[in-house]
């Protein structure tokens, strides 16, 4: 299925959120939406991704 990661278009495998993280290689510390929509980690494994949707993953980064 076609999504947009983070405003790149791919190609995934991943039916669910939580899936989709670990086909892509993150860790689970991080913050993710879905179409704009916050989706906490307790959701993740039961959020179905369809074609089309719009997801952001973003890490906590150091500084300051």
């Amino acid at each position: 299925m076609k999504i947009v990661l983070n405003g790149e278009t791919r190609d995934v495998r991943a039916e669910t959120l939580f899936d989709l993280l670990v086909e892509c290689g993150f860790s689970d510390r991080v913050a993710t939406a879905v179409n704009e929509e916050f989706v906490p980690s307790s959701l993740r494994i039961g959020r179905e991704l369809k074609d089309g949707d719009r997801i952001e993953v973003l890490s906590p980064m150091q500084g300051g």
